[in-house]
């Protein structure tokens, strides 16, 4: 585990949380913490966000290293997603039996 500096709060750094679930499945978004280093915001997950045992895995970033999108980008940065209809799943059948598709 890497240790990340207090950045001058009390409260520590803000850390996104991400918990999966089950073994297979993909890491969800949970929530946000607050913690001085990254040991103290994976127990203060535990604690939080797993305490009546929903995961098996959590993962804590940073904020400060979530690069994203904003709202006054998504037509731009979307757009070449609207001419390739066919990567949208809406031509497939899921075939029954089919479990987190």
């Amino acid at each position: 585990m890497t240790d990340q500096k207090n950045d001058n709060s009390e409260q520590g750094i803000l850390w996104e949380v991400f918990v999966q679930a089950k073994p297979g499945l993909a890491h969800k978004h949970s929530g946000s913490l607050h913690a001085t280093d990254a040991e103290m915001a994976l127990k203060s997950a535990r604690d939080v966000y797993t305490r009546r045992s929903e995961g098996v895995s959590i993962w804590v970033v940073p904020a400060t290293e979530i690069t994203a999108t904003t709202e006054g980008d998504s037509d731009s940065f979307f757009d070449p997603a609207d001419d390739k209809v066919y990567r949208h799943p809406t031509f497939y059948t899921v075939p029954e039996g089919v479990k987190y598709l």
